[in-house]
């Protein structure tokens, strides 16, 4: 990455990011950047603003860090690679927990879901690391 002359973003302008709620953080994108994205996930926008920033002080990637990371090719979410098919199943509460690799998500009481964390999230009702609820992380039980 480059510097860019004038740049004025600071590791503690970052790291002031972590203690904002999201209506902070949409009023610093859209003072900074221009009108905020429709997210409603905090850390996502924090992530994003905090990236924006330090593109704003250092520069964006040059031309080949953009070319060795397309190459690399599309990120497959965790999971997918067990197979179209593949049945996960977890008892949650007393609850027999079945989801469906399909080409285009996972399947769970009906409806498609683009990651294991969007399903763990909805058995639940609270945040879960999907592959480490469905027990696919061999160094974290699932708890």
């Amino acid at each position: 990455m480059r510097r860019a002359s004038g740049a004025n973003v600071t590791e503690a302008e970052i790291n002031a990011l972590a203690g904002l709620d999201l209506p902070a953080l949409r009023a610093i994108w859209e003072n900074r950047i221009g009108q905020p994205p429709k997210l409603r996930s905090r850390e996502l926008l924090r992530h994003l603003l905090a990236w924006h920033l330090q593109v704003e002080a250092f520069g964006d990637l040059d031309r080949e860090t953009r070319r060795r990371l397309a190459a690399r090719g599309p990120v497959e979410a965790e999971g997918r690679h067990l197979g179209i098919g593949a049945i996960l199943r977890r008892d949650w509460q007393g609850r027999r927990i079945e989801v469906a690799v399909e080409s285009d998500g996972f399947r769970w009481d009906g409806r498609l879901f683009p990651s294991l964390s969007s399903v763990a999230r909805a058995v639940t009702g609270t945040r879960w690391n999907g592959p480490r609820f469905f027990g696919l992380r061999a160094d974290e039980a699932a708890a």
